[in-house]
This record gives C-alpha cells, structure tokens and sequence, in this order.
C-alpha cells in the first residue's frame, strides 16, 4: 500500500466567520468537490476558539501525492482557497503542509 498524504490547512477569524466556514461552505462548496477527486479519502475539520479569535485547521488524507495534485494543482503547496473564504476569515494560511502518514488507529470494537 502507497503512503496516505495528509494535506493539512489552517485560518482564524471571528465565530461567526469560522462557523459559517464549517457549517455553510465548507460542506456546500468544498467538499463535493473534494468527493469527486480520485484519491481523496477522508477530511477533519476542527475548531478551536481562542481568547480574540476563533481558529479552523482542514486536514484531508489522500492516497498519493498525485491525488493531491489532482485537487491542488501543480504548485500543490499552495493553499487552495475560494474568493468568499476572505469574507469568512480574517487570514489563513497561503501555504499548506503535507505529512506522510506513519500510523492511523481507531478504537477496536469487540
């Protein structure tokens, strides 16, 4: 079995924004097209609420880095991100970091 890829990507703002991220265009917009693409195998989005802001973390696992190719494009490092992103966040990452998963575990069941 080929190494999974996690591509992980992360922005802050406001409550409201960070909400309306996860629960309007996230699942509207992004993942459709996330489930189109060859590869894509699962995605994580978690929040976590600071004391001035509110941050999101986005970590999609695909089978190969050519999966992730297939969704970022070329210069695959750069953050893929929709105009209307900016009017739900207040900054967010350009770039994008990709680990090769060494170990996944989820509890047994008997």
């Amino acid at each position: 079995m080929a190494d999974q890829i996690v591509r992980v990507w992360g922005g802050y703002g406001t409550q409201a924004g960070v909400d309306r991220y996860c629960r309007e265009h996230f699942p509207q917009s992004v993942l459709p097209h996330l489930r189109s693409i060859d590869g894509f195998l699962e995605v994580k989005v978690m929040t976590c609420q600071g004391r001035d802001e509110t941050e999101v973390v986005v970590a999609t696992t695909w089978d190969s880095i050519e999966s992730v190719k297939a969704f970022a494009g070329s210069d695959y490092e750069k953050a893929v991100v929709e105009p209307v992103v900016r009017e739900l966040l207040n900054r967010f990452d350009d770039r994008v970091t990709h680990f090769t998963l060494a170990l996944a575990a989820s509890r047994a069941r008997t």
